[in-house]
Formats: C-alpha cells, structure tokens, sequence
C-alpha cells in the first residue's frame, strides 16, 4: 500500500532513492523504477527492517508470475534520521512517510533530509491530516500514549512552510487512504476491544480492498479523499 504517488515524481535511471522511516519496507519495494536504480531503506526498528527483508523474495516471486518488471533490491539498514550515515546530495530522492508524527526533534530529521538530498532533488513527506487525527485523539488516549505512537497533530501547510524555510519548493499535495479513517475512527472508540466485531469485519474489508482493487472502493476513495483522507503528502524540490 504505497500512500506516495510515484507517478507524480522524475524518476531518472539511475535514481538513488532513500525511504526514512521505511518501517516494514512498503514504499521501498515496487517503486517503477529499473533495477540498476538504488533503493535504499533505513529505520531505527530492527524487527520492521528484518520483515521488510523477509518480503523482498515474495515480492520478486509476485513480480515474476504476474509477468511485470522486477523493480531494484531495496538494500535496508538500521540509522537515525537525525544522523543519517551518508554524504551530503547523494540522493535524488527522498520519502518520509507516516515518520515525523513519532520523533520529537523533527526539525533535525528534516535539515538531515536537506542534508543528502541532492540539488534538483526531490522531496515527499506524509503525515496524518489534521482533522481526522484529532478525532482519533479525542477518541482515545492510548491512541497516542502508547510506545512508539504518535506525539503530534501537523498542520500540513505549517509543515510545509518549515521545509521551503530549508530550501525547498512546493510543487504539490494529495490526500490518501479515506477509507482507512473510519477504520481508526472505530479502532480509538473500541480501543479496549480490539478484537470487537465491527473492527474485524473493516479490517477484512480493508485488506480485501487492499488485494483485489475493485473498481468501486477505487473510485469510492479517489472522491472522498479531498474530503477525509486519512493521510496528506507533500511534494517538494530542493
């Protein structure tokens, strides 16, 4: 489930693409771009780095009976988005997606961004969207007190103006995933049931939606996004 549009980036060949945050590796693999590229994946989570591995087999086996491209090995590594271990412009392209809400010093992982993005070099970040994000706050506070959740609500055209203070120009946004907000709307007011029903049965209809696309949700989705999409991505260029 890739929450960037890659069809709205300049992938050149031999991109150099960094995914920070890449947890359990989705935006790393089935990027369209040709073998010879570089995919990158850091985290600081180990156990998410070792799934994200785990998956590259599977994902090239999919890739070969379906017939389509094989898309570059991601190469995955632990590191700290404020010290990223690699040199200055070495990337033409850099995600950030669904992290910054989890890290407190978020402005050092964004001047790090800067940092080993190239010249020219584009730039995506995602964070949940402001108003659905509050109403799962108010729903529930475990939803953001537990380890490793989230510890703030963006304002994404603030977040925006920070990141062109760094250097970069706006060059667009879309909203994401508007049918994944009233599964986390139900997740938060039955956060002491998680194994409630009515939760089970949107999380079937989600990963039936996930791995069949129909038509109908697809097109459902694309109409409600603008309005409650549970996610918002920024673009940008250096």
């Amino acid at each position: 489930m890739h929450t960037v549009d890659y069809q709205r980036l300049t992938l050149p060949e031999d991109c150099k693409l960094l995914d920070l945050g890449c947890g359990e590796g989705r935006h790393c693999l089935g990027v369209p771009l040709r073998e010879a590229a570089t995919v990158v994946g850091v985290d600081l989570n180990l156990s998410d780095l070792r799934t994200a591995v785990a998956k590259v087999p599977e994902h090239n086996g999919f890739c070969q009976q379906a017939g389509l491209p094989l898309t570059p090995t991601p190469h995955f590594s632990v590191a700290d988005g404020t010290q990223l271990p690699f040199a200055d412009g070495c990337f033409d392209v850099v995600v950030c997606s669904e992290v910054l809400e989890h890290i407190e010093p978020y402005p050092e992982v964004l001047e790090e961004i800067m940092r080993v993005l190239k010249p020219g070099g584009q730039l995506v970040v995602s964070v949940p969207r402001q108003w659905p994000e509050r109403l799962c706050w108010s729903f529930s506070e475990q939803y953001h007190n537990q380890p490793g959740g989230h510890i703030r609500i963006f304002n994404a055209h603030k977040l925006g103006k920070e990141i062109q203070n760094l250097g970069a120009s706006f060059t667009g946004q879309h909203w994401a995933h508007a049918l994944h907000s009233p599964y986390w709307w139900l997740k938060c007011l039955l956060w002491e049931e998680p194994q409630h029903p009515i939760v089970q049965a949107y999380h079937r209809f989600l990963v039936w939606d996930l791995t069949q696309s129909p038509w109908l949700t697809r097109g459902l989705e694309a109409i409600l996004n603008p309005i409650m999409g549970k996610s918002v991505v920024l673009y940008f260029e250096r």
